[in-house]
């Protein structure tokens, strides 16, 4: 074993439906190096310790956003956690305020349900153009930011309106609504706008900061979620 490993404890919360009434805490001990991420000793786990620890995870990149949990009561990626900047026991748990399924998985269907109600593509009028519709930096840099979601759901489960409220939007919902609703080619910025102005659209948005602290992109979301609040109150994207 290299010098530089150490052992960690990962206290994971488990729950198979098949055979458990309530979640609970099981803890394993893992040997990890400071370079490794936390989905490596979740890998560890499941490959050489526990094959029934169930949880997502794809590029292992921070691309994917499939591995968010969270990590020391913080969701996260678990691929782009550093175990050197860890204590030595790590507590890992499902995202919250989605269904659980298993383990660390959730039922993603309720979020992609908002995702997909804000109509996250562009939308025109009238004849086809007959040419390409070219943009200036200034109008891409207008919506630059929101086009970096890649979905993994850390910001709307970190969000306390969302754990007691479901049909809540949800801030990535608002953050990909915006995506379009200021993007000079888009003609559809209205219709989104009535969308989140429902009771249970952006105006549920309590400012906590949660979402913007959890998004592994560094996505300015409270900032966002402020933009189309105002363009809402002035009809002017």
């Amino acid at each position: 074993m290299p010098a530089e490993t150490r052992l960690i404890t990962l206290k994971i919360r488990r729950f198979n439906p098949e055979v458990d009434a309530e979640p609970h805490w099981e803890r394993y001990q893992v040997p990890a190096l400071p370079t490794d991420r936390v989905l490596n000793l979740l890998h560890y786990v499941k490959w050489e310790i526990d094959g029934s620890l169930t949880f997502r995870r794809s590029c292992a990149h921070g691309v994917c956003g499939s591995d968010a949990m969270r990590i020391n009561g913080v969701n996260r990626l678990a691929c782009k956690v550093l175990t050197r900047d860890m204590p030595d026991e790590i507590t890992i748990e499902a995202i919250k305020g989605l269904p659980l399924e298993k383990d660390l998985v959730v039922d993603m269907e309720p979020f992609f349900d908002a995702y997909r109600a804000v109509k996250p593509f562009l939308i025109t009028y009238g004849n086809a153009p007959t040419r390409e519709h070219k943009q200036s930096q200034a109008d891409r840099e207008r919506f630059d930011d929101t086009t970096k979601c890649i979905l993994c759901a850390a910001c709307t489960t970190s969000c306390p309106i969302y754990w007691t409220d479901g049909t809540y939007f949800g801030p990535a919902a608002i953050v990909n609504a915006h995506r379009f609703i200021f993007d000079s080619r888009d003609q559809g910025a209205d219709e989104r706008l009535e969308i989140l102005n429902d009771r249970e659209g952006v105006w549920r948005c309590r400012t906590t900061f949660n979402c913007t602290e959890a998004c592994p992109r560094g996505i300015e979301i409270t900032k966002a979620i402020a933009e189309v609040k105002r363009a809402l109150v002035f009809r002017r994207v």
